[in-house]
């Protein structure tokens, strides 16, 4: 993904190069969602594509976070010639967006029951004045207490970006 953005691309080009590339060479065939976003600083348009990713969770100045049903395109890696769709959303100053992996959705309580987008996106609105890396770690606690002792079976990423407009 590195050595296609030099390329001055948007991301769904980018992301249609990275599949055909990984799809040469899939002897595993193994995949990865992948939501890829450029936020142009001067205006505040964030352009993204998003490859079988979860749903980013945005929050407009002044608002709370929803989750954003953005259009889904097919994993990279699962099959060669995918054509992804760019969309944009327009951030002003105040404006977070907040994307995650499925471990974060799909962390799983001693009781068998997923901790859900639902639980997230209410944990980002009671933290949503915060700082990114303090909604980020407010997140992180929720999971380890809801999971408390089960075994996890995937990864938890999370990003949180808050665009403060031009400098």
């Amino acid at each position: 993904i590195n050595n296609q953005t030099i390329n001055d691309a948007g991301p769904a080009e980018i992301l249609e190069a990275v599949n055909n590339k990984i799809c040469r060479n899939n002897h595993e065939e193994m995949f990865v969602t992948v939501w890829l976003g450029i936020l142009d600083l001067n205006t505040g348009i964030l352009t993204a594509a998003n490859a079988g990713h979860e749903y980013p969770m945005v929050k407009h100045p002044g608002g709370e976070y929803e989750l954003l049903k953005d259009k889904h395109g097919f994993v990279i890696g699962g099959m060669e010639e995918i054509k992804y769709t760019d969309y944009q959303i327009q951030m002003e100053p105040g404006s977070a967006i907040f994307v995650y992996t499925d471990g974060l959705a799909e962390a799983t309580s001693v009781d068998n029951e997923l901790f859900g987008t639902e639980r997230a996106l209410k944990v980002l609105n009671d933290n949503k004045d915060k700082r990114p890396q303090e909604i980020i770690e407010a997140e992180a606690k929720a999971v380890e207490e809801f999971v408390g002792d089960a075994p996890q079976f995937d990864d938890l990423t999370m990003l949180c970006l808050e665009y403060k407009g031009k400098a």
